[in-house]
């Protein structure tokens, strides 16, 4: 299998983003065009791409200076523009609002996307709280393994590389986190609101599941998006959250907790998923599914769990995922990241591609 590369960052936030931008600078240089391209292919005008990521540097210059200063280590380091930093950090909210603002659900926003799963109180067949996901996203992407001490605290999460904030991982307390995309007609770039991946970073840091769901669900998002949050201690929680307002759903019983790409009860927060009005029925399928194949075994066997992870039902809809050769090449998508996170054992296992294709690779604290 193609293993990521693991930083181990050390120093200030700037030394720990200039070694960030010099161990990636040819996958930094990858993403950015991959996002400038994804970008316009949604309907941001080229004019308005360095106005929109203007913004969001200064947001993240307000929010947390040491974010800040670690984007200014990648761009040194990277040799890319400040500004094209800012828009990988900040893509989450450009790509997603630009989906609601201009329109265009294109093949990418009908068939992409990821599934979360996990548990505690025996769910799994392996004693303790584990979580994971299959992350569906574009072709091309480049990522890495993050490592850095926050306090007492180790974190290693995976990242876009380039964005300051890892967005899958876990810690040394016991804390991990996966993520869903959502989508609302709230969505709105220009709220002020801590941006997704300083939100996701500051989940990983935390030292309890009240901690981490905390980060979460405050201050409201710009747009919307699902953290599944798990605790070695606490157990399980996945937090959907909008501009509208936050839900918390906690793991109950011996049943795994499924998430995929849609709000689970979207009249709760007054949410309105126009985004699935064009036929998006991946996340439906993704999501029974998942529930489906964990059901059949009580608790869930590694092996059944990573059968889970490969299984193409569904063909383009599918929980493993490969792209689509009649879709434009700048518009295909496939399961680009799996990862199954241990939290009691602090085991962090993944392939790089689609699970099917490739053994997980296992990393731990």
């Amino acid at each position: 299998m193609t293993e990521l590369p693991l930083l181990h960052l050390q120093g200030s936030p700037y030394g720990q983003g200039l070694q960030h931008g010099e161990e990636l600078r040819e996958a930094i240089a990858t993403n950015v065009a991959v996002y400038r391209s994804r970008m316009l292919t949604s309907g941001v005008p080229e004019g308005e791409l360095a106005v929109r990521s203007q913004r969001f540097l200064e947001l993240f210059t307000r929010e947390d200076p040491s974010y800040r200063a670690m984007m200014d280590g990648i761009a040194e380091g990277s040799g890319q523009e400040l500004l094209d930093i800012a828009l990988l950090n900040a893509r989450y909210e450009l790509l997603y609002s630009a989906w609601s603002e201009f329109g265009r659900p294109t093949v990418d926003s009908i068939r992409s996307e990821c599934t979360s799963f996990g548990g505690s109180d025996g769910v799994f067949a392996d004693a303790g709280t584990q979580i994971g996901q299959n992350w569906d996203w574009f072709t091309g992407v480049e990522g890495a393994l993050l490592q850095w001490q926050h306090g007492e605290t180790t974190v290693i999460g995976f990242t876009e590389a380039g964005v300051a904030g890892a967005k899958i991982g876990l810690n040394s307390a016991g804390i991990g986190l996966c993520v869903n995309g959502l989508g609302a007609s709230a969505d709105d770039w220009r709220l002020d609101s801590v941006p997704f991946h300083l939100r996701t970073r500051r989940i990983l840091q935390s030292g309890s599941l009240a901690e981490a769901v905390g980060h979460a669900v405050a201050p409201r998002p710009a747009c919307s998006a699902n953290f599944f949050i798990g605790s070695a201690s606490a157990g399980v929680a996945t937090v959907e959250t909008s501009p509208l307002g936050s839900r918390v759903i906690y793991q109950d019983g011996t049943s795994p907790l499924v998430h995929a790409n849609h709000f689970r009860n979207p009249e709760a927060l007054g949410v309105y998923q126009s985004w699935l009005e064009t036929g998006r029925v991946s996340t439906y399928h993704r999501c029974d599914r998942m529930e489906t194949l964990l059901a059949k075994e009580a608790p869930v066997s590694t092996e059944r769990l990573y059968a889970a992870m490969r299984d193409h039902e569904g063909g383009p809809l599918a929980l493993c995922r490969h792209p689509v050769e009649t879709d434009p090449v700048d518009l295909q998508t496939h399961t680009a990241f799996a990862a199954h996170l241990e939290l009691d054992a602090k085991r962090f296992s993944y392939t790089w591609g689609p699970p099917c294709e490739s053994e997980f690779a296992t990393v731990s604290l």
